[in-house]
């Protein structure tokens, strides 16, 4: 099977006035259509500037990027993309907000808005879609932006730290609701982390990159016996061995 996403031998660099700085070097890797992979490592290793190539925001110095075989940079809005704010405007509504993204691009038909509309009633939302951003909770509000992302129906979504402006307890919740919403929806999704629990809670595999400039340190491919509840991970024996896993890989770099 051809997979979805072909990282192959991406490095990548910042020039300023006072010289070059080596954010990324030779990254290769693959992800299959329905993976979800987290990328984890050390403070300024590159893993932000990693996502803005796989979004197509910016072009790497060597290497290539491809999706379904083709250069992201000509994805077309094939890619999703979900900040660490959910970036929800107050002068609109719930429903106003999710719809957003299809209006901007002229999409927004009576069946799309259905689409919507059942969309937030699946996912809890449904009695909000009249309310502002503000009489929402935090978790409220991130279901809310992930289904303004999904309503695009992207083949690859990323995802920049979600849920790191939520409190903890929150944080937990909220990522078991976005992991399952992303997998019953069948989307391919890269996950960003400092947090390993919640790498090793929610993904199929975990790419840990070195210190900088920023390489492929390490694949890790988890297996929970078929369990992709994050919360109902965290319980299981094999959690904390894949946590001194990905750890011992970290402190060794």
């Amino acid at each position: 099977m051809t997979p979805l996403l072909e990282v192959s031998g991406v490095s990548h660099s910042y020039h300023t006035m006072e010289g070059e700085t080596k954010a990324l070097s030779h990254i290769t890797f693959s992800i299959d259509k329905g993976e979800f992979v987290a990328i984890v490592g050390p403070s300024g290793c590159g893993k932000t500037t990693l996502l803005t190539l796989l979004d197509g925001l910016a072009v790497p110095e060597t290497g290539s990027i491809l999706l379904n075989g083709r250069p992201v940079t000509e994805a077309h809005g094939r890619i999703g993309y979900m900040f660490q704010r959910d970036h929800l405007l107050e002068w609109r509504t719930i429903l106003e907000n999710v719809s957003l993204g299809l209006e901007i691009q002229k999409r927004l038909t009576p069946q799309a808005r259905q689409e919507l509309s059942r969309m937030l009633d699946a996912y809890g939302l449904g009695e909000f879609s009249s309310s502002r951003p503000s009489e929402l909770s935090g978790g409220m509000r991130q279901r809310a932006a992930l289904i303004r992302t999904l309503a695009l129906k992207p083949d690859l979504l990323l995802l920049d730290e979600p849920f790191s402006a939520l409190d903890y307890q929150t944080r937990l919740t909220v990522c078991d609701d976005i992991s399952s919403i992303i997998r019953q929806s069948g989307r391919t999704a890269v996950l960003v982390t400092h947090d390993l629990s919640e790498a090793i809670s929610a993904a199929d595999r975990i790419l840990v990159l070195s210190p900088r400039p920023g390489t492929v340190r390490a694949e890790i491919t988890l297996d929970f016996s078929g369990e992709n509840s994050p919360i109902r991970r965290r319980n299981m024996p094999q959690f904390s061995a894949y946590f001194n896993l990905v750890w011992k890989e970290l402190k060794t770099q």
